[in-house]
């Protein structure tokens, strides 16, 4: 394979986005079109890879910016032509430059080799036949089968529109031609600009070798211009990501209600009910089970667990066995062992919690360490800002603790202790016993409740 440059095109406005911010920039599966199209580019091994950007100022920059990446700015955005040649000082003179575009997101690794499989020596063109070629550019050959030219949708004639063929925007072209080639465009055309496709007719002048590659898939090829259009190509993401985890054993209860932001990986006999969202890098062990509309975001769970229904985890790791939800949050920072479980509506951020330990509903965990066998009753909560700070709480192994509890940090509960119901813990406790605070219980007497006025517009 010859030396690549590769060239992402990120400079357009993207009017019907209808959005401040840049079109590359829009998520798709949680990150941004252009990222796709960097870790796309980055899979080939370039030599080097440039970034044309413009419309937003430095917002691309900032957002994908990383060491291996060249800037350029187009200035005024003159059209694809003008905006490659911002990027010829960084090209150096031989080898191919491969053209990307940061709003086309799905163009796969197996296609970008074949894209520069041909050499330096040829122009390739990346083509793929759409049942609605509508808003593309048109690929016109000869009788003989050759591609004679590409006709931007706006300049095509009535016949060029039934054409089905299109082109994508991605093209592999020898570096050696790029800056005799592209001064030689014009922006005689519809929208007065410097199409980077009328290089097609200067290669066949020039008896530069013209090629086509045509996509696996149509959706590789597929750029984004509307929310409309970004909202088809997630699911197309999210059906593909989809078919490779049933391919792998995964059981999803329904491929089309999943959405995948990220990386996830599965091991043997998982399941996977409706509507779960898996953000960041999510990894679940053998015979894990998700409940629907689960929320995990860079997650690890063991073998064995259950996540019940409408739970939120994010940044933590769950041990094998457990069970956690319905409607639990497990915020960054926790680490749970194996056989725990966190029931519903319980909160658990930035603690640990050991082997067999339970809080099975209506608690507040946070800042804690938690030993073996615990015991957590309902409506229990950590008391650990003070307004200023945060303070650890430590329940030792063997604790139970009983319903309404407060625990006000730094405080510890040690090993064995019982915890009443209704009491505030505010100092260390001793081993094993009864830790209640004093207090009595008194039946008045004829007492009767109060009794609205009447006249105050009340019954």
């Amino acid at each position: 394979m010859p030396q690549v440059n590769v060239v992402i095109l990120a400079a357009g406005e993207g009017k019907r986005m209808r959005s401040e911010l840049p079109k590359v920039l829009h998520p798709l599966a949680g990150r941004p079109l252009i990222a796709h199209v960097i870790a796309a580019a980055r899979a080939l091994r370039p030599r080097r890879i440039c970034v044309v950007y413009g419309h937003g100022g430095e917002q691309v920059p900032r957002a994908v910016k990383a060491p291996d990446l060249v800037f350029v700015r187009q200035r005024p955005q003159l059209g694809t032509g003008h905006a490659l040649a911002q990027a010829l000082p960084h090209l150096g003179a031989s080898g191919l430059t491969l053209v990307l575009y940061g709003d086309v997101p799905l163009v796969e690794l197996a296609t970008l080799k074949a894209m520069v499989a041909g050499g330096s020596e040829r122009l390739t063109v990346l083509t793929a036949e759409l049942d609605d070629p509508t808003g593309y550019g048109r690929v016109v050959r000869n009788r003989r089968g050759a591609m004679t030219a590409i006709v931007e949708e706006k300049d095509a004639n009535p016949a060029q529109r039934r054409i089905r063929e299109i082109h994508s925007g991605i093209m592999a072209l020898p570096t050696a031609r790029l800056e005799g080639w592209l001064a030689r465009l014009t922006n005689r055309n519809a929208q007065r600009e410097y199409y980077l496709t009328d290089v097609v007719p200067l290669a066949l002048t020039d008896r530069v070798a013209v090629a086509t590659v045509e996509a696996r898939t149509p959706r590789e090829a597929l750029g984004v211009n509307s929310k409309a259009e970004l909202a088809q190509l997630e699911r197309n993401y999210q059906w593909r990501y989809a078919a490779r985890l049933l391919e792998q054993g995964v059981a999803l209860a329904d491929p089309i209600r999943l959405d995948v932001r990220g990386e996830l990986a599965c091991g043997a006999d998982v399941s996977i009910d409706v509507n779960c969202v898996f953000e960041g890098s999510v990894k679940l062990a053998e015979r894990v089970e998700i409940g629907a509309n689960c929320v995990l975001r860079d997650t690890e769970v063991g073998p064995g667990t259950r996540i019940e229904p409408f739970t939120l985890i994010d940044e933590a790791k769950i041990g094998a066995n457990c069970r956690i939800g319905p409607y639990a949050r497990i915020r960054p920072g926790t680490r749970l062992a194996r056989d725990v479980h966190i029931g519903n509506f319980v909160e658990v951020k930035a603690s640990a919690i050991a082997a067999r330990s339970k809080a099975n509903h209506l608690a507040y965990i946070g800042d804690s360490t938690v030993g073996r066998n615990v015991n957590i009753g309902a409506g229990t909560i950590t008391c650990n800002y003070d307004g200023a700070e945060k303070h650890r709480t430590v329940i030792e192994d063997d604790v139970h603790i009983g319903s309404d509890v407060q625990l006000v940090a730094p405080v510890t509960v040690a090993k064995g202790a019982t915890v009443g119901a209704g009491t505030t813990v505010w100092k260390d406790t001793p081993p094993g016993g009864l830790v209640i605070n004093a207090k009595t219980q008194e039946h008045r007497r004829g007492w009767k409740r109060p009794v609205k006025k009447k006249g105050n517009g009340e019954q």
